[in-house]
């Protein structure tokens, strides 16, 4: 159900409309509505469910693997981790503010 509404709040955000009652979106819907239309072609992005490209992590899974708050300054200096085969992950590089919303999402699913 957690999932759902955080969804629900993300697709608000991509559509631009503010919530019912105007309150601020939280980073993690923020950070959720950038996994979707960045990452989510690869990586599983929710609580369950395989990633749709093999070798791309779940995401609920990294935080198992990796100190999240270790991976900012990468997303700062541009990720360029290719996922060597017939796709090839994207090079990305975020701002402070991205950075803030992915961890928080990061930290979110993955606890």
């Amino acid at each position: 159900m957690r999932f759902v509404q955080l969804v629900l709040l993300a697709s608000m955000v991509c559509a631009g409309a503010a919530t019912a009652d105007d309150t601020p979106m939280t980073p993690e819907a923020r950070g959720l509505a950038f996994v979707q239309a960045n990452c989510a072609r690869c990586h599983a992005i929710g609580p369950g469910g395989e990633s749709p490209y093999a070798p791309a992590p779940p995401f609920r899974t990294l935080a198992a693997k990796y100190d999240v708050e270790g991976l900012a300054e990468a997303f700062a200096e541009g990720i360029e981790v290719g996922h060597r085969g017939v796709q090839e992950m994207p090079a990305f590089q975020l701002d402070p503010a991205q950075i803030d919303d992915l961890i928080a999402y990061l930290k979110w699913i993955g606890g």
